[in-house]
């Protein structure tokens, strides 16, 4: 398969007075329809890295591919008509607008560019919703419903462009082991059936363990990169985490 993310050696420095140097010199690349997980203690640069991926961050130095596009070089007006199409996001903290509902939140990033929703858009979040089991809910405001369907509405509000990318930051973070293990199975039936890319950030081994690759940072480096015929040496490195 294509690599549909590329990266050439990318630096991220932030401060002028006193320089932190966050990533140094990542080279790395992901296929297109696969599920990876990237692992690291807090502060090694997983999320640094995850928004330059996502273009919500430049590198300092060095090059980004998205699709075959370089993305670094980009306006701004590029990279939002960009990202809003390519790319969705999951993150730890779902950033729903609770005086919404949770159909009209998981239509949200398609409404930044339209004024009403088209009725193919509409249909659209109601068939996203009815596959993360939200329908029943879709007219409740975002506050009213609970955490695990908090995280399945991002979920679908992620999708609702039919983005190519989906690019999570701890997306299980503030949820009990059995709805962990639920967003997890939803995560990856949706990279199976829609072949959308995947890239999670975790700390939770059960997640980790069962994508198609791991990616270990460490320090702004890649230290481990392993696939899942590759395991059971790598194996350990997860669980010791």
């Amino acid at each position: 398969m294509p690599d549909i993310i590329s990266l050439n050696d990318v630096s991220k420095v932030y401060g002028k007075v006193i320089k932190t140097k966050v990533l140094k010199d990542v080279n790395i690349s992901f296929e297109e329809g696969t599920f990876n997980s990237i692992i690291g203690a807090s502060g090694s640069g997983k999320s640094t890295l995850l928004n330059i991926m996502g273009t919500l961050d430049k590198p300092t130095t060095g090059e980004i591919y998205i699709n075959g596009v370089r993305t670094d070089t980009m306006k701004k007006n590029e990279l939002l008509e960009l990202r809003n199409k390519t790319i969705g996001f999951i993150f730890q903290f779902h950033y729903l607008l609770p005086e919404f509902t949770v159909l009209e939140n998981v239509m949200m990033p398609y409404m930044i560019g339209n004024s009403k929703p088209s009725r193919e858009i509409l249909e659209r979040a109601n068939e996203l919703l009815e596959l993360v089991g939200l329908s029943k809910v879709k007219n409740n405001f975002a506050n009213n419903i609970s955490g695990g369907q908090q995280e399945r509405t991002a979920i679908a509000r992620a999708l609702i462009n039919n983005p190519k990318i989906v690019l999570s930051d701890e997306p299980t973070g503030n949820l009990d082991s059995e709805a962990t293990v639920n967003i997890y199975k939803l995560l990856r039936g949706i990279n199976e059936k829609m072949k959308t890319t995947f890239i999670v950030i975790t700390h939770d081994n059960r997640i980790a363990e069962k994508a198609d690759r791991i990616v270990e940072i460490k320090d702004g480096k890649v230290i481990g990169d392993s696939f899942k015929e590759k395991w059971p040496s790598y194996r350990c490195l997860v669980l010791r985490m």
